[in-house]
This record gives structure tokens, C-alpha cells and sequence, in this order.
């Protein structure tokens, strides 16, 4: 059959079959070629040193060389003696040294050493002593010092007697009158029991009372506080005044200057009464007397005594035993005792009749300069050059508070009439407020700028307070808030002392400049008579 004549039907079976022998089209996926595994390099092996017979020289020469410079050698060198003076400190605190300077002193003569040097003390002899058996220690004589502790100690023993009785000694300085101390302390309780009684039922009446405005009185104070006016000037002495004080009923006043001449004044137009020539070295204090009966002034000095005057310049008492320069001086409020503050780190209490030494207090690990009593007499409060400010219960003898605060010595110190607050007043130019019922200092005033010589509250209720300072002014704080109420600025020079009458109309200051100042409040009467209950 001829192929033009192929049937469609075989044609296309053809193509079928032809379709079905071609190959299908089908994805190819490249094939990923593998990782080759790399192996870690070989390590090398430790190399062994063949032994060899040369010397450790040639071992050092094959080494490096490290240079050191000089100045690491230095410090190096001042590293090892700082840690050998260490070491030899803590070995000279761990011997065993006698306090006791008689025994210092034979020790270095059994050493062969001298006893004392020139301007040698004690603590430096006994520092000496340490170092000499430091050295015989460090240089292996410890059999010597061995020898003469048995030594001392033999001696020791020969001198104590067979049957010596165990001594206790006391832990405070007896008093040479125990007798009128007791009595002292008697009379002291008696008189401020009735007197605290007194004052707080007074305060308790007041508080009650609708009539009664205490806010309101207190801010009369201050308002006629803030109209004081410089009143009078007058020179009093050749040299510097160091403090003043009023009589009780204001009309005198005492000064106290470094000539050591007391002068008292008649008020309110200070003229010259009479001039005692008290001590042969400078006056520090004075003080009137705070009963009525009769004048009596008395005086503290840098020779060491106080002395008591009568308004005629007579000499009726000279109070003696005091080690040291005295500070400041205070009556007690019955009038019967005085108290003096003293450079010997002890105040004193003193029976104003008889002269005699009623109490040593010691207490202060410094110089004791100023001394106060509480309002009813049961309390003394003592300031000093070791910043504190301690209270003293004086029917029992006891310090019951002592109040930190200041950093620097405390010179002014006074009770507030209302019997628990104190003021201090420090060379670090603050004035404190302490609180005896809370037992802290409830305010700082940064009262002037430069120390604070002298503090004084109000005597009659204590709405303010009045502060002298070396910066040549004094100044007036209320009591209530403490805030300022008026700058005494009158003064060319330190203002060392001032005083405030018992009605507190007046104020005395005086300084370096030689002058008295009395400022006044220009009131009038009516308003210048504070209510007294």
C-alpha cells in the first residue's frame, strides 16, 4: 500500500507510539559537593633538653637578660624598709614596757642608757625605752633583757613587805571636807526643791489659764528686744576689758580688765564708783553676787586664785587651789556658793563664807572654761576646750548629760529660765540649743563669724538670747524660734563678755576696745515693764 494512502487512523497511532519512546523532560538537581574533612595540623613535639655537663653560668647565658632601672631598684628597696618598719612598729607595741616613769627610768639605767634627755617627756622616754629593746631584741641580746626583768622583779619582791594588804584606791578625787560638802549638798537640795516646785507650777498655771498668751508675750519680748539702741559708751581701763556684770537690783556694774583691776559702776549713767586693784596678772571673770542683802563681787584671775570684794574694794576672801589660769566664774543662785572653771581640767565649787573647797569635779579631758547653774540651783552645767558641755546633778555629785556637738572648744555656756534648755556657744561659730528632756541639741544658730565668746539668756523668762563674738558685734535671738532679732554692732574691736539685766531693759558688752557699751530698748515705760508673776 503506498504511504499516501495511510489511513489517519494508523497515523496517528503512529505518532503515539512515536510520543511514548521520547524521553520526559524531568528537574535536575546539581549535586552538592562534599565537605572535605581537613586534618588538624601536627603538633609539634615538646622539645627535649639533651643532658649536658656545663655549668648553670652557661645557662644563664643562653637566658635573656631584664634590665632593671634605678628608680624601680629605689622603690623597691623603699617598699622592703617600709614593710621592715612595719614589722618592727608591731613588734615594739607587742613588748611589754612599764608605764610607770620611775620604772622607765631604771630600765634605761640597767641598759646603760641615758635616764632623760633635754625637753624629753614622759611618753617620749617611754617611746625611747621601746626602741632600745626593740634594737637588742632585733640584735639577739634577749637573754639581757631577760636578765634585768628578773631583776626588777627580785627587787620588786624584797621591797613589798611579807604581808602587804591589796589597796583599792578610790575611782574619784575624795574631797578634803566630806562633812561640808555633805551639808553643801544638803542646803543645795533643799533650796532648789521648793524652787522647781515653784516653777513648774507656775508653768503649769500659765499653760491652763485662757488669760494667758504665751505666744503673745513672747512676741512683745522680741518686738521690744528689736528697739535696743546704743544708750552709753564709756572707757573702762588702759587695757582690754574681758567681762562685766550687773548687780541684782542694775545698779552697778562690775568690769573685769587685763590690767587685773575690778571697776564697779553706778547705772544707768556708768560712772566710776571704785576701782580695785584685784590681781597682779590679768582678770579672766567677774561676777556680782545674785542676793540683795548686800554688793558683793568676785573675781577670777590667770594667777591661779578668785577672789571675793565687798562694793568698798575690801578684800573678804582669796580662794586658793586651783592649778592652772581659772576662766570664767559664777554664784550659785542661794548666793552661798561660787564656782570657778580652771585650765587644770576641773572646775571647783566654793563655800563664799568660809573660802573653803567644797568640790573638785574633774570630768574634762581638756581645759575647763566656763561654768553655769541651773535656775533653781540643782544643776551646774561646765563647758571646755574639749568641746563638750556636760551637766552635773550637785546633790549628788553626778554627770548626768553630756552634749556633743561642737567641733571646736565651747566658751559660752547658760541656763534658760525656763530650766530645760542650754545654750552653748563654740569656737566654731555656732550657738546651740540643747534640750535636757529630749537630751540632744534641738538647734544650731550660725550665729556669727568668728568664735562666740559669751551667751547669756534673758533672766527673766527667756524670750531671747544674746551671743558676743570676736567678729566685734553682739546679737539678739529670739527664743522662741530662733531667728535673729537685732545686731549689736558698736564695737571697734573682739567683744569678749556681756550681761543683761533681771528686767532686760539693759545690756552691757565689752571688748577689746577698752569701751563699756549699754544699749537700751527706747520703749516706753508701760511697754517696757514685763509682766513678772
Amino acid at each position: 500500500m503506498d504511504m499516501a494512502e495511510e489511513s489517519p487512523k494508523e497515523r496517528g497511532r503512529e505518532s503515539e507510539s512515536e510520543s511514548e519512546r521520547l524521553p520526559v523532560a524531568v528537574a535536575v538537581v546539581p549535586p552538592i559537593a562534599p565537605i572535605v574533612a581537613v586534618p588538624p595540623p601536627p603538633i609539634a613535639p615538646i622539645p627535649i633538653r639533651p643532658p649536658s655537663s656545663s655549668t648553670p653560668a652557661d645557662h644563664d647565658d643562653d637566658e635573656p637578660k631584664y634590665v632593671v632601672s634605678e628608680a624601680s631598684r629605689q622603690a623597691k628597696d623603699r617598699h622592703d624598709k617600709a614593710v621592715q618598719d612595719l614589722l618592727l612598729k608591731r613588734r615594739a607595741f607587742a613588748i611589754a614596757v612599764p608605764t610607770n616613769d620611775s620604772a622607765v627610768r631604771s630600765r634605761l639605767r640597767r641598759l646603760c642608757e641615758p635616764i632623760t634627755l633635754f625637753g624629753e617627756r614622759e611618753m617620749e622616754r617611754r617611746d625611747r625605752l621601746r626602741s632600745i629593746m626593740l634594737r637588742l631584741e632585733a640584735d639577739g641580746n634577749l637573754h639581757l633583757l631577760l636578765s634585768i626583768h628578773d631583776a626588777e622583779e627580785a627587787d620588786a619582791a624584797a621591797a613589798q613587805p611579807e604581808e602587804e594588804q591589796q589597796v583599792q584606791y578610790p575611782f574619784f578625787t575624795e574631797a578634803d571636807l566630806p562633812d561640808d560638802l555633805l551639808k553643801a549638798r544638803l542646803h543645795i537640795a533643799l533650796y532648789s526643791l521648793p524652787r522647781a516646785k515653784t516653777r513648774l507650777e507656775r508653768a503649769t498655771r500659765r499653760r491652763d489659764d485662757p488669760d494667758e498668751d504665751l505666744d503673745k508675750e513672747a512676741d512683745m519680748a522680741v518686738e521690744q528686744a528689736q528697739a535696743f539702741v546704743l544708750d552709753c559708751s564709756e572707757i573702762g581701763d588702759a587695757r582690754p576689758l574681758s567681762a562685766c556684770s550687773f548687780s541684782k537690783d542694775a545698779n552697778y556694774l562690775a568690769t573685769s580688765s587685763w590690767t587685773g583691776c575690778i571697776n564697779i559702776w553706778s547705772m544707768p549713767n556708768v560712772k566710776l564708783v571704785s576701782t580695785i586693784p584685784a590681781h597682779k596678772e590679768r582678770a579672766t571673770d567677774v561676777a556680782c553676787s545674785p542676793t540683795e542683802m548686800k554688793l558683793l563681787v568676785a573675781s577670777a584671775s590667770a594667777d591661779r586664785t578668785a577672789k571675793l570684794w565687798d562694793n568698798n574694794g575690801n578684800l573678804l576672801t582669796t580662794f586658793k587651789g586651783h592649778l592652772d589660769r581659772l576662766g570664767r566664774i559664777a554664784f550659785h543662785p542661794s548666793g552661798k556658793y561660787l564656782g570657778t572653771a580652771s585650765f587644770d581640767k576641773t572646775w571647783r565649787l566654793w563655800d563664799v563664807s568660809t573660802g573653803k573647797e567644797l568640790l573638785l569635779q574633774e570630768g574634762h579631758s581638756r581645759s575647763v572654761y566656763s561654768i553655769c547653774f541651773h535656775p533653781d540651783g540643782s544643776l551646774a552645767a561646765s563647758c571646755g576646750l574639749d568641746s563638750l558641755a556636760r551637766v552635773w546633778d550637785l546633790r549628788t555629785g553626778r554627770s548626768i548629760l553630756a552634749f556633743e556637738g561642737h567641733v571646736k572648744p565651747v566658751l559660752g555656756i547658760s541656763f534658760s529660765p525656763n530650766g530645760y534648755h542650754l545654750a552653748t556657744g563654740s569656737e566654731d561659730n555656732f550657738c546651740r540649743i540643747w534640750d535636757l528632756r529630749k537630751r540632744k541639741n534641738i538647734y544650731s544658730i550660725p550665729a556669727h563669724k568668728n568664735l562666740i565668746s559669751q551667751v547669756k539668756y534673758e533672766p527673766q523668762e527667756g524670750y531671747f538670747l544674746a551671743t558676743s563674738s570676736y567678729d566685734t558685734k553682739a546679737a539678739l535671738w529670739s527664743a522662741k524660734d530662733f531667728k535673729p532679732i537685732k545686731i549689736l554692732d558698736g564695737h571697734e574691736a573682739k567683744v569678749t563678755g556681756l550681761d543683761i539685766t533681771n528686767d532686760g531693759q539693759r545690756i552691757a558688752t565689752v571688748a577689746h576696745d577698752r569701751t563699756i557699751k549699754i544699749w537700751s530698748s527706747v520703749g516706753s515705760p508701760k511697754e517696757n515693764d514685763m509682766e513678772i508673776d
